[in-house]
């Protein structure tokens, strides 16, 4: 029996790219969840047209659209086995969210990071504080926790109860540091997946301004420490 999977795409002003997004996501998958994140382009209706379920976040942050669409799959009667969090801005590879989620069908991993690594990556890919980002809070989590974790990439898979587990409560840039690093503590078996990573369509609205940069490292930082010295 296939399992169920559910996808989870936040999305703020990306009437540009979320059509593409959504074309490229491979037919086995049982509903996509766009989150409309108080985007004041035509990001809800191309989303729509293109079949995707659409919900309402108007309190900006990647976190608060991420808890709207698990909010929503908590009440259906019907849940995934597996949950996918993907990007909207179409510098992730959708197609190979078949690849990605390939270690939980076959080897039963709970956790799967798709890595942007530098030989599949676009020139001009990923920012110089996103690179540096990911470099200074993997390695923490190296030192801290052993961790084996190279990216913090947003391309995602977890089993659908492992995340409940996690009791996710960040509600902006920290979302994905927080995964990793609850599912440090909690010893979820992990791994990453290579993956191709190109120029975004429009402009990034964290790393594309030094404000969003700064207030993304504060919060990846607090919640390594937090974690490092939590007893």
């Amino acid at each position: 029996m296939n399992p169920a999977i559910n996808v989870i795409i936040p999305a703020y002003n990306e009437e540009a790219s979320i059509g593409l997004v959504l074309a490229d996501i491979p037919d086995f998958v049982s509903e996509v969840i766009v989150v409309n994140n108080n985007s004041v382009d035509e990001t809800e209706k191309v989303a729509k047209t293109a079949g995707a379920t659409v919900l309402q976040e108007p309190q900006r942050g990647y976190g608060y659209a991420c808890l709207k669409g698990m909010q929503y799959i908590s009440e259906k009667s019907e849940k995934p086995d597996i949950l996918v969090f993907l990007d909207g801005d179409y510098s992730d590879y959708p197609e190979q969210l078949t690849e990605l989620v390939a270690p939980i069908i076959e080897k039963n991993i709970d956790f799967v990071i798709g890595a942007r690594v530098k030989r599949l990556r676009e020139p001009g890919a990923m920012t110089f504080p996103q690179r540096f980002g990911n470099w200074l809070a993997t390695s923490l989590m190296t030192l801290f926790f052993g961790a084996k974790f190279t990216d913090l990439g947003p391309f995602r898979a977890i089993k659908y109860d492992k995340l409940l587990a996690l009791e996710m409560q960040d509600k902006t840039y920290g979302w994905t540091v927080e995964m990793q690093l609850k599912a440090l503590k909690r010893k979820y078996s992990y791994t990453e997946v290579p993956m191709k990573y190109r120029n975004r369509i429009g402009t990034s609205k964290v790393s594309g301004t030094v404000k969003g940069a700064i207030f993304a490292g504060i919060k990846i930082l607090s919640w390594i420490f937090k974690y490092t010295f939590k007893k």
